[in-house]
C-alpha cells in the first residue's frame, strides 16, 4: 500500500554514467492519468515478474479502464479474470499442469484486484464473493506446483478480538531439496495486500534460494476480514507467535535461521511483532515504517484533527466523510480502505485505534535480532521514518535506499522485484552466515 543509503565503507563502485531526464518527475511510466489507478495498475503489472499476471493482459485492461471510475475498474478486471479462468478450466491439468497452473495464478490475481476500489460500501457482496474466487483459483494453481504448499489455519488469541480467539491463515512452501533443516522466511503484507500476492512478489525468490517460505494473513487482511470479520490489532506478536510455534513442530526448519518479512504496512507490523517475539533471528521491513498514525495526521487538515482532540467525534466523522466525498481517487480509497481494514464504519474509532500501532524508540531498541530497513526513493508513504527506525535500532539495523534511476524507487520496489530480492535476500544470507554474532554489515556491496 502507498499512503500518501546503504553504507559502503572501504570500497568504491566505478560505473559508467548515462544522462537521465531530471525534469521527468515520474519514477516510472504511468498507466493511467489517475495517479491512484496508475499505482495499483503498477502493482498488478509487477506480479508478472513472479508469474502472477501477464503484461499484455494487464496493459489491455489498463487501456479499457475509465480513470477514476471504480465500476469500470471492477468490470475490466472481472472480464480479464473470467476470461483467464475459463482458459484455465478448459485445460486438462493432468496432461498440462504447467499451463493450467500459470492460468489459475493469473486469474486469481485479476479476481483479487477487481474489487479493490469497492470497499467504500462494506456490504457490497462482490467483495467477499470475488475474494473467495481469487483464493480458490490460487489454491488450484498451487496444487499443481511440483511441491504444493500446506494450507494452514493456526489457532491464535488476542485480547483485542471478540471472544479472544481467531485463526491465522497461512501456507507453508517447503524448499525443494533433500536437506534436513533449512532457513525459513515468514512473509506478511500490509494495509491492503494478500498472502497470494506475496508468493509472486518475493515468495518464489526465497524458494529459489533453497529456503522454506510461510506466507500468512492476520486481522485486518483479506481472508481474516472476509471469514472472521476482524480488523487490524496492535498486538501483532499474537499473529506471529503461532506461526513460530508451528515452525518449531517441523523437522525441516532451522530455528536459528527464521526471518520475518513485512511488506508495506507490514514494514511496521513486522518490527512491532519483533518487539515481543524474540525467537525471530532477522526482520525485514519493506519499506520501513514506525508511525502510520503520524503520517496520516500530518496529511489531514488540523481543523479536522482538532475536532477529535476536543471529543467532538460526530463532527470529526462528518468532516472525514466530506473529505471522502470530495476527494481525489487516492483520498476516497484510503478512507474506505482504512475503515474496511479496521472493520469499522466509524472514522473516529479508526483514528482512536491507529496510535496503538506506533513504534517508539524504546520499542525499536527492544528488537533483539538484526533488522533490514528498506526505503524507496520515490515512496512518500512514511517520509523520514525508515531513517528514524535505523537510528533507533542502532547497530542491529541495516538501511538501504532503493533508487529511481534503475527503476527500484517505488513503494516496496514495485516492478523491481528482482532487485528487491537480490538486496534483501543477499543481506539475509549474510546475516544467517553470521547468526552467532549479529552485527551491522557495512563492508559489503549488494
Amino acid at each position: 500500500m502507498r499512503f500518501l543509503a546503504f553504507a559502503l565503507l572501504g570500497c568504491q563502485l566505478v560505473l559508467p554514467t548515462f544522462a537521465q531526464d531530471d525534469n521527468n518527475k515520474n519514477a516510472i511510466y504511468q498507466l493511467s492519468n489517475d495517479t491512484e489507478f496508475a499505482f495499483v495498475l503498477e502493482t498488478v503489472l509487477a506480479l508478472s515478474n513472479g508469474g502472477g499476471a501477464s503484461t499484455g493482459e494487464v496493459l489491455r485492461a489498463a487501456s479499457q479502464i475509465v480513470p477514476g471510475d471504480f465500476e469500470s475498474w471492477y468490470k475490466e478486471f472481472m472480464y480479464l479474470g473470467d476470461g483467464i479462468h475459463a482458459k484455465a478450466s478448459s485445460i486438462n491439468a493432468s496432461r498440462f499442469p504447467v499451463s493450467a497452473r500459470e492460468a489459475y495464478f493469473r486469474s486469481s490475481s485479476y479476481y483479487r484486484v477487481a474489487p479493490f476500489f469497492l470497499h467504500g460500501n462494506q456490504s457490497d457482496s462482490r467483495i467477499n464473493r470475488v475474494g473467495a474466487r481469487s483464493v480458490s483459483d490460487f489454491k488450484k494453481a498451487a496444487a499443481l506446483l511440483s511441491l504444493p504448499p500446506i494450507n494452514l489455519n493456526l489457532p491464535a488469541s488476542s485480547p483485542n478480538v471478540p471472544g479472544g480467539k481467531f485463526s491465522v491463515p497461512a501456507r507453508f512452501f517447503k524448499a525443494q531439496h533433500g536437506k534436513t533443516k533449512v532457513p525459513t522466511v515468514i512473509i506478511g503484507t500490509g494495509y491492503d495486500g494478500s498472502q497470494e500476492d506475496i508468493y509472486h512478489e518475493i515468495g518464489i525468490e526465497v524458494l529459489a534460494r533453497g529456503w522454506n517460505v510461510i506466507t500468512y494473513e492476520g486481522p485486518g487482511q483479506p481472508t481474516v476480514l472476509r471469514e472472521q470479520k476482524i480488523g487490524f490489532i496492535p498486538d501483532w506478536w499474537n499473529v506471529i507467535s503461532p506461526i513460530v510455534d508451528y515452525l518449531e513442530t517441523r523437522g525441516d526448519v532451522d530455528l536459528d535461521r527464521v526471518a520475518l518479512v513485512g511488506i508495506s504496512f507490514g514494514g511496521q507490523l513486522a518490527p512491532l511483532a519483533a518487539t515481543r517475539e524474540h525467537r525471530l533471528k532477522a526482520v525485514l521491513a519493506i519499506d520501513g515504517m514506525n508511525d502510520l498514525y503520524g503520517h496520516f495526521k500530518a496529511e489531514m487538515p488540523e481543523s479536522l484533527t482538532d475536532l477529535y482532540d476536543k471529543g467532538q467525534y460526530e463532527k470529526f466523522d462528518e468532516g472525514f466523510f466530506s473529505v471522502e466525498a470530495s476527494g481525489a481517487t487516492y483520498s476516497r480509497w484510503a478512507i474506505a480502505q482504512s475503515l474496511f481494514s479496521f472493520n469499522t464504519t466509524s472514522p473516529s474509532e479508526w483514528w482512536g485505534r491507529l496510535p496503538d500501532f506506533t513504534l517508539n524508540s524504546t520499542m525499536l531498541k527492544s528488537i533483539s535480532c538484526p533488522v533490514f530497513i528498506g526505503e524507496g526513493e520515490n515512496d512518500s508513504s512514511a517520509p523520514g521514518q525508515p531513517e528514524f527506525m535505523a537510528k533507533a535500532i542502532g547497530k542491529k539495523a541495516t538501511y538501504n535506499l532503493f533508487k529511481n534511476d534503475l527503476g527500484a524507487g517505488e513503494h516496496c520496489q514495485l516492478g523491481a522485484e528482482f532487485q528487491l530480492a537480490q538486496v534483501t535476500l543477499d543481506w539475509l544470507g549474510d546475516t544467517w552466515d553470521h547468526v552467532s554474532l549479529p552485527r551491522n554489515l557495512t563492508n559489503v556491496v549488494y
